[in-house]
């Protein structure tokens, strides 16, 4: 499986953004896909997670309410809308990919960067 990450960028506080991650390859074997972020001299952590088939969808406390996470099973691609973002979600965000048969996440995107000016 081989994810592409798009979508980052610069934008004021309050404003919006949204990622995109095309997956290629064995894509009939995602079970499950997440987008991951790490800022400086932190460590990485979730962000929003999807189901493939369900389309359950799971998000860390500190952006609930504010992204949403979503698929296009057709284009295999998943999709972060970040609304209201603050300076605080500046990092580089990582898409990823978990199969079938996987406990974790195997599969990575190359990063994109958020960055969220005050």
């Amino acid at each position: 499986v081989q994810l592409q990450a798009s979508g980052g960028g610069l934008v004021q506080a309050g404003g919006s953004l949204r990622l995109s991650c095309a997956a290629s390859g064995r894509t009939l074997s995602i079970y499950r896909m997440g987008w991951f972020r790490q800022a400086p001299g932190k460590e990485r952590e979730s962000v929003s997670e999807i189901r493939w088939n369900s389309g359950t969808t799971y998000y860390a406390d500190s952006v609930k309410g504010r992204f949403t996470i979503s698929r296009d099973n057709a284009k295999n691609t998943v999709y972060l809308q970040m609304n209201s973002l603050k300076p605080e979600d500046t990092a580089v965000y990582y898409c990823a990919a978990k199969v079938v048969g996987d406990l974790q996440y195997d599969y990575w995107g190359q990063g994109t960067q958020v960055t969220v000016s005050s």
